[in-house]
């Protein structure tokens, strides 16, 4: 038996052998037959190597160890509080958020580690208000789950994301893939148009209203998204890989199976800002639905054009906007790391224009970029932003280990495949009530930290609020730092003693608040 194994052991080798010197497309595998093979084998694993092995908590990209252990924890309610201080590089940062924390407040956070996670955390504006839509409404939290389509996401994926926003009462976007089967387990819906309106096109790729008015009606979609650009590719049209273009993805976006679905980088049914606004008044016209864009920030004549073009008649009820540091979706490498601003400095160059011109009011301001951390959250909300959509966070909730494999359908997890034997292992159940928890978690602190600053609300915190530092030498208010005038980045007096109404009803009772 021995003599046997011995025998398969020495062929297998053999015939690796002779593969790689046969084989030409890699000199190092002819030069070193067999054990150059271990050279792509650890550069295969690479990324999972530098999570455990080689980087420190606070170091690694996208996101740290530090910050996947918070998502895991909140996801699992473990105990995610950090022991003997800071990782990060208070001394050395340029730019770090320093957080102003208030000592005598008429409101102060509850004490306990979950106490609060079970909250509402409802937005404070009315999305479609201003403009009178008929089915303008408020949104129940103001954590909401970022666009992420069924194709770069499993089945399984969609169904445990749009469990747990049926558990935590948030919303759920579609992605530009169309509303799946999947989207249909209870939580709410955005549902995103984008190039190529899948889900809501006729047999030859154009877009049909007929169809957007049934979809919408057969689920419970509460507004809908025009997608311009994204941060993982913005200028680029979307790509799912053939890999994962199944039979049953192909039936739902209405394309052939097998091929490449590469996604226009611009709409067909308008061209410009004006024709743009006439789209957005038809669809919220036909679906009585608010109505907004989603877009990366490059060049600003499309936001200058877009504020001097919008009126009573015409305008976008939410802006969505979306950093460029990259996001879910698969990118050429330069798109995902040199094309549109990243998040703050984005957001301040559109929020800053649209408080020139007195409109701020009448937009909901929705941010995504890394927002599913508290800080980069708070920050966000500081600038100006009415609720945050996180992404790559809800799937760390779910699973992912940041394998960085979203393109090549041989995610580990099962969060980013078709691949079934990968997406068996993620447990739809299981994951939804992590992803659940999840978002309560970050509401709650984000809940804390305003309490702790003297609010009763996230949108409520101000420019003033936080200073960024230059290392132990200095610091300066967001405020300063974005060219922010005085009042920006929160809500008008009326809606901001609404806000805190509402939060005092919902919010623990004074038995309950902490001696």
């Amino acid at each position: 038996m021995k003599r046997t194994l011995a025998a398969l052991g020495v062929a297998a080798v053999g015939g690796v052998a002779a593969r790689d010197l046969m084989q030409k497309t890699h000199a190092l595998k002819r030069n070193y037959p067999v054990i150059a093979n271990l050279r792509y084998m650890l550069e295969a694993i690479g990324p999972e190597l530098r999570q455990y092995i080689v980087t420190n908590n606070d170091e690694e990209r996208p996101f740290s160890r530090d910050q996947r252990r918070w998502v895991y924890a909140s996801a699992k309610l473990q105990n995610n509080y950090f022991g003997f201080g800071t990782d990060n590089d208070l001394e050395g940062h340029v730019g770090y958020p320093i957080i102003k924390q208030r000592t005598f407040s008429d409101i102060a956070p509850p004490a306990g580690m979950h106490a609060g996670e079970e909250t509402p955390l409802p937005a404070a504006k009315v999305i479609g208000g201003p403009r009178g839509r008929t089915h303008a409404f408020r949104p129940m939290s103001i954590v909401n789950i970022s666009g992420m389509s069924f194709g770069s996401l499993s089945k399984n994926a969609v169904i445990a994301l749009n469990e747990g926003a049926r558990l935590a009462g948030c919303l759920q976007n579609t992605g530009e893939g169309a509303l799946s089967p999947y989207h249909r387990r209870g939580g709410e819906l955005v549902f995103q148009i984008g190039t190529s309106y899948f889900g809501c096109r006729d047999e030859n790729g154009r877009f049909d209203m007929a169809r957007l008015k049934d979809l919408v009606a057969s689920a419970p979609v509460r507004m809908i998204e025009i997608k311009l650009s994204q941060g993982a590719k913005p200028g680029l049209g979307g790509m799912l890989p053939a890999v994962k273009v199944n039979a049953e993805i192909a039936a739902i976006r209405g394309i052939p199976a097998g091929v490449d679905c590469a996604s226009p980088s611009r709409h067909q049914v308008f061209r410009d800002v004006d024709s743009m606004l006439d789209f957005v008044e038809s669809v919220a016209q036909e679906t009585g639905l608010p109505v907004g864009i989603k877009s990366a920030v490059g060049n600003m004549d499309f936001w200058d054009d877009l504020i001097a073009q919008t009126s009573k008649d015409r305008a976008v009820d939410f802006i969505d906007i979306d950093g460029g540091e990259g996001g879910t979706g698969a990118a050429p490498l330069v798109f995902a790391d040199s094309v549109a601003f990243p998040f703050r400095v984005a957001f301040s160059k559109v929020y800053k224009r649209f408080a020139e011109a007195g409109l701020c009011e009448d937009v909901t301001f929705i941010g995504a970029g890394k927002l599913g951390l508290p800080d980069n959250a708070l920050v966000a909300f500081a600038l100006g932003c009415d609720m945050v959509n996180v992404g790559r966070e809800a799937m760390l909730a779910i699973g992912c280990i940041q394998a960085q494999k979203c393109h090549t359908d041989e995610c580990p997890t099962g969060v980013a495949t078709q691949n079934a034997w990968l997406m068996h292992g993620l447990d739809p159940t299981l994951k939804a009530a992590r992803c659940a928890n999840y978002i309560k978690t970050l509401r709650r602190d984000l809940l804390k930290v305003s309490e702790a600053v003297g609010v009763a609300h996230p949108g409520l915190i101000t420019a003033d609020d936080i200073d960024l530092i230059d290392g132990l030498q200095s610091s300066r208010p967001l405020r300063d730092v974005y060219g922010y005038g005085r009042g920006w980045g929160t809500v008008e007096p009326e809606a901001a003693a609404e806000i805190t109404r509402i939060m005092a009803a919902l919010g623990p009772k004074d038995d309950q608040r902490p001696a």
